[in-house]
């Protein structure tokens, strides 16, 4: 065990400890196993219903009846998931959102596009983050307007319009736009590819990403503008600039890589509705595993990054621009970051945990507009058993997986947390 106990918080060092780690580990993987269960008893209704029907509504839950609970069907449904045009939009067919939670992208005339990607609350640091699988080539259009057009406030989307405000904080926006994306894998890893890249390598080239067939919206246009290495957090920092263009449909159909640096593809740009992100990539976080002893004051330093870059008003433009008391009003001082790894459940879980128990310590700052632990639903599964009731990570994993599937997989992962906690606790 680390040294300088004396540092924790009292509910820190009391879980610290090989017995009740064990516990923790145990009762998680137990309560998730039941989750699995109802999910595959959704699954294979649906896979039923879709056999003898041949339309299936994305927001039925899975049939009732046998011997699982209705409200516990209806809870853990993914139907949207499972219907045939999403199923090759999920990037792994075990690793799918729940519709309670799970995330519509809403752009034009194009409404109701599926992702696997869902709407995840800090249960202790009351702030809102999406949590999705890496982009496949199915499903770039689809991620890419996620950011590019104004989405509605999560509260209020999810039924929860009250959230307490800080002193001196503004108020809660109606609608808000994602302005950081995290990316916790690299584009390749293992000689597999684990995220399909959407933006170019170089500065100041751009590449054409078109719609799926069908859809009458613009393509997109994505450019890079800028990069910086983070060194101290093992971050590739990017600047990306979004934007429609008008492509006739004879183009339409046509690659991004075919599109990139060939004039006859560029259309008439829309530069009034260019929509500026930051990309932050760490790149220390292995697949399967967790980042070793000697990567971890990096992680540290990286969720810090990530927390500033995405309260920083100057990104809303590019260059950065010192904006006007009026259009900081106007700006979302704390969106939600949209967070992913290649399925979007153990590292990208376990950097939203991490992120809510240390702005719960203090290391990172409140949220802008705190949403109440009570706008996620109490689980079926009842509560968690007295012993571990007052250990915050275990309750924030807990909830966690209530909200996306199997978040925070890994048993390693877990322990990561616990001793990233330590390490800031003791300014380590």
């Amino acid at each position: 065990m680390p040294p300088y106990r004396s540092a924790l918080p009292t509910w820190l060092n009391n879980a610290y400890t090989e017995s009740h780690i064990g516990l923790a580990l145990r009762i998680l993987a137990e309560r998730e196993s039941r989750r699995e269960n109802i999910r595959s008893i959704c699954q294979s209704r649906v896979r039923a219903s879709l056999a003898s029907s041949s339309s299936l509504k994305t927001s039925s839950p899975c049939s009732p009846g046998g011997s699982v609970p209705t409200s516990h069907l209806e809870h853990y449904s993914m139907a949207a998931a499972h219907q045939v045009p999403n199923l090759p939009r999920n990037r792994y067919t075990d690793v799918v959102p729940y519709d309670r939670t799970r995330v519509i992208v809403e752009s034009g005339s194009a409404a109701g596009r599926y992702l696997n990607a869902n709407w995840v609350l800090e249960r202790h640091g009351h702030k809102w983050w999406i949590a999705t699988q890496a982009p496949l080539p199915t499903t770039t259009h689809t991620f890419l307007s996620l950011i590019m057009h104004p989405i509605p406030n999560p509260a209020r989307l999810l039924g929860t319009s009250h959230t307490p405000r800080h002193e001196g904080s503004l108020p809660s926006h109606d609608t808000t736009r994602i302005r950081t994306v995290v990316q916790l894998t690299k584009n390749f890893e293992g000689g597999r590819m684990k995220a399909h890249p959407y933006f170019p390598t170089e500065v100041g080239q751009s590449v054409i990403v078109p719609p799926d067939p069908g859809l009458s919206v613009p393509a997109l246009k994505v450019t890079l503008l800028c990069t910086k290495n983070h060194e101290d957090a093992q971050c590739l920092q990017s600047t990306v600039a979004i934007s429609p263009v008008d492509l006739t449909s004879t183009l339409q159909t046509a690659t991004p890589s075919e599109m990139n640096g060939d004039e006859s593809y560029r259309s008439e740009e829309d530069h009034d509705k260019r929509v500026i992100f930051q990309h932050l990539m760490y790149t220390a976080w292995p697949d399967h595993g967790v980042p070793g002893d000697e990567d971890r004051t990096s992680l540290l330093a990286f969720l810090k990054l990530v927390d500033r870059s995405n309260r920083d008003p100057s990104f809303c433009s590019y260059p950065p621009t010192i904006e006007p008391p009026s259009c900081q009003r106007q700006c979302d001082p704390d969106p939600p970051i949209l967070v992913g790894c290649s399925a979007g459940i153990g590292r990208t879980g376990s950097f939203i945990a991490l992120s809510s128990l240390l702005r719960h310590g203090g290391f990172l700052p409140s949220a802008a507009t705190p949403t109440p632990t009570s706008a996620i639903p109490p689980s079926p599964l009842g509560t968690l058993p007295r012993a571990l009731i007052g250990d915050l990570v275990v309750e924030e994993i807990d909830s966690l997986r209530e909200q996306r599937p199997r978040m925070v997989e890994r048993p390693e992962q877990t322990l990561l947390i616990y001793e990233l906690l330590i390490r800031a606790f003791q300014g380590a």
